[in-house]
């Protein structure tokens, strides 16, 4: 009787009879849900990355910090770097390329050196840009992953995890867009249009040409000559090498220490660079295209207003001396012949220099 008045227990009642409907139905249900929403990857907090992102393939990264005068900010970027590097199980190295600084920046450097093996250090006896201080870093570096960013703490170290991630999905250059920026609103602005202007004329389709937090693959910065100020258009001179381009959004901050270098002089000069890179990007092995082609306009535009004037002098007697298109006419016409003349000379040139240094293979057998 006892045995017969005992409840029945629901595990083997589950097994053998599961009519639907049944309550006992939602207990394994509720254990696979919660189950499930543990196994999930962790979605909150900023400082807290999923874990399976922090795998990387490559096995040493190098980060590039070029500086002037940014002796506040050193120990602090120096920290957050280093933090920053943790979660990434790659072997790295921090290259600081000084450009002629006046205070206490090298001392700084030199102190992180000495208690960190890691970081190596170039100093210029003088001021040479931003554009030496990365030469002479991509020539020097030994990862097979290249990070950049400024000495200033705006650009966000935590962002490198991020930068490596996108790198890995197969392109060759990732650069940072500071879609939020903390800067003035005359840097904001002609920032914005210097960035417009040079997508149009470059057809590169990124944001922030000039953000100093950049992502590259060690053949990128083994191949391209970064000189004068055309620090501003590395993925152009790396598409045009016909590496892969790509960007994603990061953090900006505002400046902590110090002051901004930039100034209006820059924005003129970076205008004066466009021409420089469009010149050397698309027509330093086809010459002719370019000044042929405006030579050939000119000379054409030049014919066309002889041509008419010839026309009104044989036909309806008009006078020619005091007509100063006559003058245009023939100006025009002389400095197309010179243009297509400057473009026949260059591509002479560029004929006899031609050889294989200027191609990068991608395989060969």
């Amino acid at each position: 009787m006892d045995n017969q008045n005992k409840p029945e227990t629901p595990a083997p009642q589950e097994q053998t009879n599961q009519p639907q409907g049944q309550p006992q139905q939602k207990k394994p249900y509720r254990r696979y849900y919660n189950n499930r929403r543990k196994s999930r990857p962790h979605q909150g907090g900023q400082n807290q990355p999923p874990r399976e992102s922090k795998s990387v393939s490559f096995r040493k990264v190098s980060i590039v910090v070029p500086l002037l005068n940014e002796e506040e900010s050193l120990r602090p970027l120096y920290n957050e770097i280093k933090k920053s590097l943790k979660v990434i199980p790659s072997d790295h190295e921090i290259i600081f390329v000084d450009d002629g600084s006046t205070d206490k920046s090298l001392n700084i450097i030199k102190e992180l050196a000495r208690i960190d093996n890691k970081i190596k250090y170039f100093s210029f006896r003088s001021n040479y840009g931003k554009s030496a201080a990365l030469q002479v870093a991509f020539k020097n570096v030994t990862g097979d992953a290249v990070i950049t960013m400024d000495a200033d703490l705006q650009d966000d170290p935590n962002e490198i995890l991020n930068l490596l991630k996108k790198l890995d999905e197969g392109f060759d250059l990732v650069s940072g867009w500071k879609k939020k920026r903390f800067d003035p609103f005359i840097k904001k602005t002609s920032s914005k249009f210097f960035n417009y202007i040079t997508r149009l004329f470059t057809r590169v389709k990124i944001h922030d040409f000039n953000c100093g937090l950049k992502a590259y693959r060690k053949e990128v910065v083994q191949n391209i000559n970064v000189y004068g100020e055309l620090h501003r258009y590395i993925p152009v001179l790396a598409e045009w090498k016909g590496f892969s381009v790509s960007e994603i959004i990061v953090k900006h901050h505002p400046r902590r220490y110090g002051k901004t270098k930039f100034g209006i002089s820059r924005f003129f000069k970076g205008f004066i660079d466009l021409i420089t890179v469009i010149f050397t990007t698309r027509y330093i092995k086809r010459p002719m295209h370019l000044f042929g082609f405006v030579g050939l306009i000119t000379a054409l535009v030049g014919f066309a207003i002889s041509a008419w004037l010839a026309v009104e002098k044989l036909f309806f007697g008009l006078s020619l001396s005091n007509r100063p298109l006559l003058f245009l006419g023939i100006l025009l016409i002389i400095v197309g012949i010179q243009f297509f003349a400057i473009g026949l000379l260059g591509e002479i040139l560029a004929h006899n220099f031609q050889d294989e240094k200027g191609y990068i293979i991608k395989e060969k057998k």
